[in-house]
């Protein structure tokens, strides 16, 4: 009798704490000094892949030798951006889309030379070339403009950090060579970066 008891007790115990350790899992946050993480839908073969193990919060001082004007690291493995504010007290990890594929993607350092809000999104040249059904320019504030709500220009032409209506794409290969972020995101973002703002792509 008491053997029994002890195993029901055993076996309450258990599940009490695997219930709060999915619990755990699910209520991340979605930004902020504690990054979110993303579960990808099953690939072919029905296993998930996610980003839990590479989505944490970096040093600025790996990266940047400053954080004159604010620094943009873009995690392309990791699907992550993190900022750094210029006097360093305020630091975000965000999900990010990514290009679908290595050479649609540029690394290295570059900045932010402009802010746009509802930005008007055009094609570029060889986006045309491979689609040739898609419109000139989608005007800014549509539905269906890729480039959400804002958009930072970077100093690489064609290259933006901008927001975007499709949710599905954020944690995933799915963008053109941008580095698309959730509108809610790119809005508070947009605020915190400046022109002139560092963005370093690893």
């Amino acid at each position: 009798m008491f053997t029994d008891a002890k195993a029901r007790l055993s076996r309450r115990l258990f599940m009490s704490g695997a219930a709060v350790s999915l619990g755990s899992a699910m209520a991340a946050p979605a930004f902020g000094q504690e990054g979110t993480t993303e579960m990808e839908a099953p690939a072919a073969q029905g296993t998930i892949r996610n980003n839990i193990s590479s989505f944490r919060m970096l040093d600025w001082q790996d990266y940047f030798a400053n954080t004159q004007n604010g620094a943009i690291l873009v995690d392309i493995s990791s699907r992550a951006l993190h900022f750094w504010s210029e006097d360093q007290t305020i630091y975000r990890l965000y999900p990010t889309s990514v290009p679908l594929s290595d050479d649609l993607t540029r690394k290295g350092a570059t900045s932010v030379v402009d802010k746009v809000v509802n930005p008007p999104w055009r094609p570029t040249p060889a986006m045309k070339e491979r689609n040739p059904e898609w419109p000139d320019v989608v005007e800014g504030g549509a539905s269906d403009n890729p480039l959400g709500s804002r958009a930072l220009y970077l100093s690489w032409q064609y290259y933006r950090i901008h927001g975007t209506h499709d949710t599905r794409k954020i944690g995933r290969r799915s963008s053109n060579g941008c580095i698309g972020l959730y509108n809610e995101h790119i809005q508070e973002l947009y605020e915190l970066a400046k022109v002139g703002t560092q963005v370093l792509l690893i």
